[in-house]
């Protein structure tokens, strides 16, 4: 079992911990000046649930070796990726090779949140065979109901139907693979807002 250093200098000098996200990525980044005897770093994560402001447990999601001793300024990062949407905590747990270690400030990041406006992604890939992604973002709390048609103005799918909550990226993915070749149009609609874009879908 570890023992956390706290009444003495730290044999690894952290200089720096920033966490920052790219899509649903997040890219953390450290810096050290000097390390001894520095086996590597554990990188922990836990979700915060903002709605109920319920925070989660730590968990490690991965681990970056260390220079081991060094006297020389060192740049370390580790990239989370494809998390879901919602607001998370970052921390390092650095690790000598005696087994003892020490805990770096936290750093929160939100994933999947954008400027709250209504919002419709043009679908990617396009043209597409059989499935492709759609993103959309509601502007205010609210139903909403992501439609898609033929050139006949018919239904053919429903891709999304419920309520939901301002600034946070929804993804779905449209399968046409029981649909001949052609043209489509996906529609969002909720309230008085509405969008709708083309797509095509090849065989």
């Amino acid at each position: 079992m570890g023992r956390v250093v706290s009444d003495q200098p730290l044999p690894v000098q952290l200089v720096s911990f920033v966490a920052t996200t790219a899509g649903r990525d997040v890219q953390l980044r450290w810096s050290t000046a000097t390390e001894v005897n520095n086996y590597g770093f554990e990188i922990e994560r836990r979700q915060i649930r903002n709605a109920e402001f319920e925070i989660r447990h730590w968990e490690k999601v991965g681990f970056v070796e260390g220079a081991g001793t060094s006297n020389s300024p060192k740049q370390y990062s580790f990239v989370d990726r494809t998390l879901s949407s919602g607001r998370y905590a970052y921390r390092i747990k650095q690790v000598d090779n005696d087994g003892s270690f020490s805990y770096s400030h936290a750093a929160e990041v939100e994933v999947g949140i954008v400027p709250k406006a209504f919002t419709l992604s043009h679908n990617y890939p396009n043209p597409f065979n059989s499935s492709t992604l759609i993103e959309f973002a509601l502007g205010e709390p609210g139903h909403a109901t992501l439609r898609v048609y033929n050139t006949l103005g018919q239904v053919v799918a429903i891709l999304a139907q419920g309520v939901y909550v301002a600034g946070e990226i929804q993804k779905v993915r449209f399968d046409g693979s029981t649909l001949p070749s052609g043209i489509y149009y996906y529609e969002l609609v909720s309230g008085s807002n509405r969008a709708i874009h083309k797509f095509v879908l090849m065989r």
